[in-house]
């Protein structure tokens, strides 16, 4: 047997497990990172998009308050009993109070 030509069939076949290992890695970043970061952004997106007057709403520096008025890109919204009113960019907005409890509902169910 050739001693050269058995050197070349490994190195063929390091090369060929190298490109599947470097797709499996890719595979695994997308499903554990990529995948369920586009998903939140997603329903970010909605849940932004679908404020009305009267929500509740947390702002992603902790302020709540309810919706008193609706730009296209801005929101404003009373903090409290003393009414008053701050105008926010809608991308600061984190969480709605409808969306806080359905979190809590889940939540409860799975400790079931």
């Amino acid at each position: 047997m050739n001693p050269i030509l058995t050197a070349e069939a490994g190195a063929a076949g390091g090369g060929m497990s190298m490109i599947l290992m470097l797709v499996a890695m890719f595979a695994i970043f997308y499903f554990l990172i990529i995948r369920p970061e586009n998903k939140k952004k997603k329903k970010t997106e909605e849940m932004r998009s679908a404020l009305s007057l009267g929500d509740g709403i947390t702002t992603i520096g902790g302020i709540t308050g309810k919706i008193v008025q609706i730009t296209e890109d801005t929101v404003t919204f009373e903090t409290g009993e003393d009414r008053v009113r701050l105008q926010v960019k809608k991308w600061a907005i984190s969480t709605t109070d409808k969306i806080e409890a359905a979190e809590a509902s889940e939540a409860a169910k799975k400790k079931r």
